[in-house]
């Protein structure tokens, strides 16, 4: 059992916590009895962390067949973990990458977010998407890590299941859109047309911008259309993760029978 805050493997379990880290070793860490079930047979697994506290309740030989497991004494796991209630299990997971060529194709649904920063609100972007059928989300350069621990939280698990595009160049990805019959609409203030009365049935995909400074003119430049939401209320604008859920459910009632 390793009990000391020097061992290597502590040390490395801590630096995750930081995006140059991650970004160095391609790896993230699943925290959580739920998040570490959810990890597809398809994603590598380095390793997994065990509190003393969980190896003693749980049998934890099922997962020595799958990669390296270490068992830590329950204060230091407490130390490791970003959760406030660690629940004793977690696992160092090697990043999926996707390439736009792979997931973009004719007659899809996708969400592309410019510069997002909020980790909340992407979390919760992705597991809206996720939920309505989304075939893909896109994130461009300038967004908050997919793989800040804030973010993985909040996609409940959605993180997994739906192809998700980092870093990307907005121009390439809305050229490679269109060459595939997707009309890409940028949620924006200076909308003239309302969600709703788009026609979403065919491929489509909404453009999402910053939290403070909305979608940037070159991006907007980048759509088909300018739509907006309305808001009789009178409020300037949405949260973005809210707008993303308004928009997403318009397209899912187009698309779908219930």
């Amino acid at each position: 059992m390793i009990e000391s805050s020097q061992n290597k493997i502590i040390k490395e379990i801590k630096s995750l916590s930081e995006k140059k880290y991650r970004d160095r070793t391609n790896t993230f860490i699943a925290d959580g009895l739920r998040f570490v079930s959810e990890i597809p047979e398809s994603m590598k697994v380095e390793k997994m962390i065990f509190s003393d506290g969980f190896a003693a309740k749980n049998d934890i030989s099922r997962y020595m067949k799958r990669c390296e497991c270490y068992v830590v004494s329950n204060r230091l796991f407490k130390e490791i973990s970003e959760t406030e209630n660690p629940q004793g299990i977690m696992a160092v997971c090697q990043k999926i990458n996707f390439d736009a060529e792979e997931i973009i194709k004719d007659g899809g649904f996708y969400i592309i977010a410019e510069e997002m920063n909020d980790p909340g609100n992407l979390g919760t972007v992705i597991r809206t998407a996720y939920a309505a059928g989304a075939d893909g989300i896109v994130l461009s350069k300038g967004s908050v890590d997919l793989y800040n621990p804030k973010v993985l939280r909040s996609t409940m698990g959605a993180v997994f299941k739906i192809p998700i595009i980092q870093n990307a160049d907005l121009e390439y990805i809305t050229s490679v859109m269109k060459s595939k019959n997707i009309n890409v609409y940028a949620a924006h203030l200076k909308g003239n047309t309302y969600h709703y009365d788009l026609d979403l049935k065919g491929g489509c995909a909404f453009m999402l911008g910053n939290e403070a400074r909305g979608l940037s003119d070159k991006a907007a430049k980048m759509c088909d259309r300018l739509v907006k939401i309305p808001m009789p209320g009178g409020a300037e604008s949405l949260n973005a993760s809210v707008a993303a859920a308004v928009l997403i459910y318009e397209a899912v009632r187009q698309r779908h029978e219930f």
